[in-house]
């Protein structure tokens, strides 16, 4: 089973990825965290993409192709979260399983309004050493802006400041709104309300997966 996750940044794509991968025994791909993986590292990839996260915009196709073909295991079930955000990426992805002799099974859609984006993502903060994530209202620290398991200060991403997730909406809208039409004219599209609560947006998710996915 090859699955893609669609959505606007903050949807809650990575929240329910992390639950299917290990309920269904599949691979959770997700650019993000491999970007920003590479970042860490100061990678010649990483420090070209955080210039183009920091403005909101999206990282160019080609590098991210490159990444993920990289990372495609050959017999495992995936869940690609965040790729593809283009439709010349999606066209590539068609071209790399095809090669395999597999497609996409099916192409989620993660529905929640902007300003529901920007209350959760500009909420966000993010500890730098361990890596542990909160929300300043839905998830705080114990300890205000001091991570509960490491005690190191919180950060807020520099994506996660709001002008540059209300940019990043923008872009979502203007380069991935085809990507979404591409799956729906393939009959490959499912779409998910993504607002309440974690479990019962993945019950829903399930659902989603039983029915034809």
């Amino acid at each position: 089973m090859i699955v893609v996750f669609l959505g606007a940044p903050g949807a809650g794509k990575g929240t329910q990825a992390k639950k299917l991968a290990q309920d269904m025994n599949l691979k959770h791909i997700s650019t993000g965290d491999i970007l920003r993986e590479e970042i860490k590292k100061e990678t010649h990839l990483g420090k070209k993409a955080k210039e183009y996260m920091d403005r909101g915009e999206l990282v160019p196709d080609e590098l991210i192709i490159a990444m993920i073909e990289q990372a495609l295991p050959e017999d495992l079930g995936v869940i690609l979260d965040g790729f593809p955000r283009t439709v010349a990426q999606a066209q590539a992805l068609d071209e790399m399983l095809r090669k395999h002799h597999k497609s996409v099974s099916c192409a989620l859609l993660f529905e929640v309004e902007d300003e529901v984006i920007v209350e959760r993502l500009s909420g966000r903060r993010v500890c730098p050493n361990c890596g542990a994530i909160y929300h300043v209202k839905y998830s705080p620290p114990k300890v205000d802006n001091v991570c509960d398991v490491c005690s190191t200060s919180l950060i807020q991403r520099d994506d996660d400041k709001e002008e540059v997730i209300r940019r990043r909406l923008k872009v979502y809208k203007e380069q991935t709104a085809p990507v979404i039409e591409f799956y729906a004219q393939k009959n490959k599209l499912k779409t998910i309300k993504a607002v309440g609560p974690i479990e019962d947006i993945y019950k829903t998710l399930r659902n989603a997966i039983s029915n034809g996915c």
